[in-house]
């Protein structure tokens, strides 16, 4: 699984602990962010780089970083598209999140949603002479995640992921990791009770939601094994 963000702490706040629960799983993950958070009112990028470092130890994944203009200067660009999908032939996950592309939020959040979409199409496509000397991948599935309650989508049905206490536990020490970013919010409480009340819905204690850019296909109705309407 790929997991794309456009500053150090994106992915932490805004799906941690789905990565968190994967990676304890044995699901191999690897973050790439966008930029080193040059721009952020606090904490310099070689502090949010070293606390980003940190937390992908803690989380069990690998991470990477790409330069896309820069923090508060990231744009969708074709260039920067084929960048990730550079990084999606090179990992070949089953599996890329990316944030949403709702307007309501941090403008480099929605551009790097909208470039991870446009890499998951570029990265199938073996003529493309920029990344031929990789072979093509295709992925099963690109799933948006939301990084506060002001980017969820409001059209589009949620998928709820249950996590675990030990899991919560964990994904709190990966958001804590961020000691920076707490100087201007703390996050690390909003997070916990956004994923609360999420959890409310899914009738468990924390839960996080995303959501999925295309029809989610299953073989069997088997798989479905829960809703967060208790009838």
């Amino acid at each position: 699984m790929v997991v794309f963000g456009a500053h150090p702490d994106d992915v932490e706040f805004g799906i941690g602990g789905v990565v968190v629960a994967e990676t304890q799983r044995g699901r191999r993950v690897h973050l790439v962010v966008g930029s080193r958070g040059e721009s952020g009112t606090h904490g310099t990028s070689l502090q949010r780089e070293a606390e980003a470092t940190q937390a992908a130890e803690l989380m069990g994944a690998t991470l990477q970083f790409v330069d896309l203009g820069g923090d508060a200067n990231i744009e969708n660009t074709r260039a920067g598209a084929r960048v990730l999908a550079r990084i999606i032939r090179e990992q070949q996950p089953a599996v890329v999140m990316a944030p949403t592309t709702e307007e309501n939020q941090h403008p480099d959040h929605a551009a790097v949603g909208r470039m991870a979409r446009d890499a998951t199409r570029l990265a199938r496509y073996g003529g493309l002479a920029e990344l031929q000397d990789l072979p093509r991948h295709a992925v099963s599935q690109l799933l948006y995640y939301p990084i506060g309650a002001d980017a969820t989508p409001r059209d589009r049905q949620a998928v709820l992921y249950p996590l675990s206490d030990d899991v919560v536990a964990t994904w709190q020490q990966v958001m804590e990791a961020h000691a920076s970013q707490m100087q201007t919010r703390n996050y690390v409480d909003y997070q916990l009770a956004r994923s609360a009340l999420l959890g409310q819905r899914a009738g468990v204690g924390h839960a996080l939601e995303f959501f999925p850019n295309d029809p989610l296909l299953i073989n069997s109705l088997a798989q479905i094994d829960g809703s967060s309407r208790h009838f």
